[in-house]
This record gives C-alpha cells, structure tokens and sequence, in this order.
C-alpha cells in the first residue's frame, strides 16, 4: 500500500445517502454534524471521507460550518462502490446488545442482506429496524466498507419458505445434524446465490425442523459438538461459508 492511500485509510469516515460527486456539496445535520463538530473537533478545511453503496468513496473537505450543521465538498473519488457477497443473513432476532453485536459482525463478515425471521422459539419478535440499520452503518463505516449489506423486514419462517427462490442455497444451522463436519458439508455445495440461517436460542420446533429439511433447496450443518449462543454462530457459521463458498477463497 502506497503512502498516500495508507493516510486516507487513517481519514475519519461516515455513510451519507445523498449523491457523491465531484464538486458536489453535501449537507450533515444533526448527529453527524455533532460527531464531526464536537467529538472528532474538526473545522473549516479539514478533510474527511463519505461513501454510500451508489457512489463509492469521497475525500471531501468541510467548506462551511454553522451552529447546527455542515457543508462538505466532494473532491475526489478515491474507491468504487464495493458490494458485498451475494450471502442472505437470516437469524431469529435477539435482545438489544447481542442483535447489535450481530448485525455489526454480519455487516463486517460480508453478508450482503440481512433478514430477521420470526421463528416458534423467537423470544424478541418486535425488530427495531432503525436500530439494526444503524449498526449496519457502523460498521460499514469502521471497517472500510464501500457499500452496505441490505436490511429486510421481518417476516415468519414459514412465510419465508414459501417464497424462497430455489436457485438460492439455503444452509441452516442443525445441531442434530449428522453431517459432523461442516467444511466437507459446505464443499459440496455448489456455488451460487447463498443464504445462512440461524435459529433462535431454544432451536428449532419439530414442525420447523421437518419444513426445512423437506426442501430440496436446504442443507443442514452442525457447528459442532458444544452447543453456543445464536450470536457466536452467526460469526462461526459465517466464517465457514466465506472460507469454503465465499470471497475468502
């Protein structure tokens, strides 16, 4: 990595949804004004980088400051939009801080949509979706992404199944499952449009089992012999697919 790249790389960073172009003006209010005004204490003339999943990345300079806003210019792009692996996350949700950490490690481990699925053990069935969102960007924003994992609403799994496009791959944690090896279950799956699933804290119900495992389009795996939490399988689970079917190969 060149010298240059190396110091953008160190350039404070955030997601903006507005169009990215050169000598664009870009308006921040509010939180993200407050974050570059008072937390990172930046000024008229300072440099700072924007991206969004249509435009890519932006060094932009802070060309106006009032009391409750910002104007940056865009100067120039420094890295194309990046999207990310065509992987569906689908989890059952879980409380406030463990669905955060989860949607921030599933924005960070490359899933490209994130879909809460409203399973007969959800214990949380209500999603706050601005929330979930807003961990997506976080993340995006602090681990250099150049593009975000889209957030679908809710919906039931049954529902779900029922409309699934077959093409697409579907690999569900089972920890009955009998394929004790997951690497040598994922590599004999083809590649292709992919999705991950992972149940609630108390498994599957029976009835939910015997849906999934009646669809041609689903592989079981086990994540092993000890039984974890549904937040450190979205991470192990995750880790697995990129290594064997994703872009970590």
């Amino acid at each position: 990595m060149d010298t240059q790249r190396a110091g953008f790389q160190r350039t404070p960073r955030l997601y903006v949804p507005a169009s990215l172009a050169a000598g664009e003006a870009v308006t921040l209010k509010d939180q993200q004004s407050h974050y570059l005004l008072h937390v990172l204490r930046l000024q008229q003339g300072a440099t700072f980088r924007l991206f969004n999943a249509v435009d890519g990345e932006w060094l932009a300079e802070i060309t106006s400051v009032r009391k409750r806003d910002l104007t940056l210019r865009c100067d120039r792009r420094l890295r194309e939009p990046q999207p990310p692996p065509d992987i569906d996350y689908l989890f059952a949700p879980l409380k406030h801080a463990r669905l955060d950490y989860l949607a921030q490690k599933a924005t960070e481990m490359g899933a490209g949509r994130l879909r809460p699925v409203i399973t007969r053990r959800t214990v949380v069935e209500r999603v706050n979706m601005e929330r979930l969102r807003s961990n997506v960007i976080e993340a995006a924003e602090q681990c250099n992404l150049v593009g975000l994992p889209q957030v679908m609403e809710p919906q039931g799994l049954a529902e779900m199944i029922a409309q699934w496009d077959p093409a697409r791959r579907l690999i569900y944690c089972d920890e009955a499952s009998s394929h004790n090896d997951p690497l040598s279950a994922l590599r004999e799956i083809k590649p292709g449009p992919l999705a991950l699933l992972i149940g609630p804290e108390g498994g599957f119900a029976p009835d939910e089992q015997a849906l999934l495992k009646a669809q041609s389009f689903v592989s079981p795996i086990s994540l092993g012999p000890r039984i974890i939490r549904s937040d450190t399988a979205a991470v192990a689970a995750l880790a697995l697919l990129q290594a064997t079917l994703g872009d970590w190969r």
